[in-house]
């Protein structure tokens, strides 16, 4: 393999998941407070030898393939086909020549080792696939067994495999009709497959147990964490006024050096303080003037991706507006909808509130607006 040969890795994301239930693909789900599909990317995307990471989603998917990636960068999302070959055969017409690894988007978990062992065995044939070793008895039958199956040198073939992509190219224009795998095209098109060591890390999520496994194996490797924010500004100049992320309309507009918007200002320091991270002034300074007038959804996606960089995981914010001007109530919609795509999260785990203080204070004379802020996070321990 040449020093210069770019290594991508291809996320075939096109698939319904229908076996796991519910309305949504398994590969958008959250798992451990992100999507299982933004795990996979993570895991690629932080092995050295891998250059750039690309993605093929299902026709329709374009909004929650975004929502569930967050601001990873993952170029232009790719369409796919009806089959896994007519999605692969897409992913591939939008690379460049180099060294391809196709992956499952519903294996989360893709240990490093595995990838250098993929890679080095790329100068010994034209593609390496991880396997395991079957330790089961096997039998056919369906209510009964009908007969034995001597599993003598039958293996589990794991993705990501690797392959020269103009190798995958031919063979996929070779063979034709479904296929599994691309290990299974390659093989059918006589081209030579070397098989490394897999690992049971990459295992696919495909049933109800497989999930609830998962979700063991993060829960037993990480530690909850909660952080508290508290935010005020006060009215001046003519309105609107943002909200939540959203533009509310009123007659006085709230004064700050961003856009002063109280509600992201407390979430983000919930984030920060769960992650003993600082505040935000710590992270945006009012001292700094290209902070002037910025839009508070950076502030927020910025506290979101230094905890996401640290392998850890959103599960909850809750947030309460106190003022008595203007009227959260017809907003709160709105604003848990966008805060939940700041944050990449499902909207059932974004709660806004909105109270009074009875006209005391501040905010009871119609002054400014404050906002309180609780999250929790879980960190690895």
């Amino acid at each position: 393999m040449s020093a210069a040969t770019i290594v991508t890795a291809l996320i075939v994301a096109a698939g319904s998941g229908s076996r796991m239930g519910g309305d949504l693909p398994k590969q958008y789900r959250l798992l451990a407070g992100k999507s299982v599909l933004a795990h996979a990317v993570d895991a690629l995307a932080g092995h050295p030898r891998i250059d750039a990471v690309r993605i093929v989603i299902g026709q329709g998917q374009q909004d929650i393939a975004r929502t569930a990636l967050v601001d990873r960068d993952v170029g232009h999302l790719i369409i796919g086909g009806a089959q896994r070959s007519d999605s692969v055969r897409a992913g591939l017409a939008a690379l460049g020549d180099g060294i391809v690894l196709v992956h499952d988007a519903a294996r989360p978990f893709c240990p490093p080792d595995v990838i250098d062992r993929l890679l080095d065995a790329l100068t010994r044939g034209d593609g390496a696939v991880p396997i395991l070793a079957i330790a089961d008895t096997l039998a056919k039958g369906l209510g009964m067994i009908d007969a034995m199956v001597d599993r003598t040198g039958l293996i589990r073939i794991q993705t990501p495999q690797a392959f020269h992509a103009e190798d995958l190219r031919y063979a996929l224009g070779e063979v034709r009709g479904r296929a599994t795998d691309e290990s299974s095209v390659m093989v059918a098109a006589g081209l030579k497959v070397i098989t490394v060591e897999g690992d049971t890390m990459l295992d696919k999520l495909t049933t109800t147990a497989d999930w609830d496994r998962a979700e063991q194996r993060f829960a037993a490797a990480m530690i909850s964490r909660t952080g508290s924010g508290f935010d005020v500004h006060a009215f001046a100049g003519p309105g609107p006024i943002m909200l939540g992320g959203i533009e509310v309309a009123h007659d006085r507009g709230l004064a700050g050096h961003s856009d002063a918007d109280v509600a992201l200002h407390s979430i983000t320091d919930a984030l920060l303080g769960a992650a003993s991270l600082g505040d935000i002034g710590d992270h945006f300074p009012p001292s700094d003037p290209q902070w002037k007038g910025a839009s508070s959804d950076q502030f927020l996606s910025h506290a979101a991706s230094l905890i996401r960089d640290r392998g850890g995981a959103i599960d909850q914010v809750d947030c309460t507006i106190i003022c008595e001007a203007p009227k959260v109530g017809p907003h709160r919609l709105a604003m848990r909808h966008k805060i939940a795509e700041i944050l990449g999260l499902s909207l059932d785990r974004i709660s806004v509130k909105a109270t009074t203080t009875e006209r005391l204070g501040f905010t009871g004379r119609g002054e400014g607006i404050a906002a309180q802020a609780i999250a929790t996070i879980r960190l690895p321990s």
